[in-house]
């Protein structure tokens, strides 16, 4: 089996991975912990322990165990002084501090949801991502950033980390490294300005795929589309390809998202993506849950392992 390594954080990572595990791939998930914000902040806090949120998250949309148990996992205390913690952040942390390092914890709770595939911090330091703005201004955490929505001009954390080695080896055995939808500047960029992971990337033969977020982050990508997005992940890797949506996002739930949250769709700019010499994979891949637009799980994945196929022929083509 191929094996697939998908870096991210928060939910856009966690609905690939839902979809890219009922395929016939080797998963490995490499996960950023600078996440501040909620339960997971108030526990890297307390505890000092790197963020652990989206891990959970992550392994919830990766477990093959009943409905109750992932519904038990999701659940957050209410009115009460444990308002809003989940119990998957409590579950993990736990492990942390009976193991003392996340990487066994997760090893635990994954053989524990029956997870098939590997999750990966990609480091076990406590560490905050600092924005730099064209005033001058820095904001530390993740939280106080995306808050703070502006432009951000620079990106790097608050001291020099020490990379999870587990982390060089999936990039060395990897035949597709993925970066998931997902806030670019707190979820994506966060392992790529780690010079260490972003030379790792490109020194594979791996082919580097991108895949494109449905909406503009209010502040950070005001008016991007698809080829925006990969021009700034370009100032650290090479992206060969990317899927993207090409269909128009439902009208009706579209205006709550401007209106709400000062979201809008991002343009799938065909022209300027062919210029940049990346393949586009075009093809409706959202979902409409309960009000919510998504990433389609099961037609991305798809897509995902349709390229993999196609390239695996290609070079079994050219070897003949």
């Amino acid at each position: 089996m191929k094996n697939v390594v998908v870096f991210g954080g928060g939910t856009g990572l966690s609905h690939i991975l839902k979809g890219l595990k009922l395929f016939p791939v080797n998963v490995t998930a490499i996960i950023s912990v600078s996440d501040n914000g909620s339960s997971t902040g108030i526990l890297k806090k307390e505890m000092n322990i790197p963020a652990i949120g989206d891990i959970a998250t992550v392994m919830i949309s990766m477990a093959n165990t009943s409905e109750d148990i992932k519904k038990l996992l999701r659940y957050r205390f209410k009115n009460t002084s444990l308002e809003n913690h989940a119990v998957k952040n409590f579950l993990l942390a736990a492990l942390y501090d009976i193991k003392g390092n996340l990487t066994d914890a997760i090893n635990i709770m994954c053989g524990m949801l029956n997870i098939k595939g590997t999750i990966l911090p990609i480091s076990e330091d406590v560490i905050e991502i600092v924005g730099h703005y064209a005033d001058g201004k820095k904001i530390v955490g993740e939280e106080q950033i995306t808050q703070n929505g502006k432009p951000i001009t620079e990106l790097t954390y608050n001291k020099k980390i020490k990379v999870n080695k587990k982390v060089f080896k999936a990039i060395e055995e990897a035949d597709l490294i993925i970066f998931s939808p997902g806030s670019l500047y707190t979820s994506i960029l966060p392992h790529l300005i780690i010079p260490e992971v972003a030379e790792k990337i490109n020194a594979t033969s791996a082919p580097k795929m991108y895949i494109a977020n449905l909406f503009t982050q209010p502040g950070e990508t005001d008016n991007f589309g698809v080829s925006d997005h990969l021009k700034v992940l370009e100032r650290y890797v090479k992206i060969d390809a990317v899927i993207a949506n090409d269909s128009h996002l439902p009208q009706k739930e579209l205006k709550k998202y401007m209106t709400k949250e000062q979201k809008d769709q991002v343009k799938l700019d065909k022209r300027k993506i062919k210029d940049m010499n990346v393949e586009l994979l075009a093809d409706k891949i959202f979902t409409l849950e309960e009000g919510i637009i998504r990433h389609d799980s099961l037609k991305t994945a798809y897509l995902i392992f349709s390229y993999l196929m196609k390239r695996d022929e290609q070079w079994h083509s050219q070897r003949k």
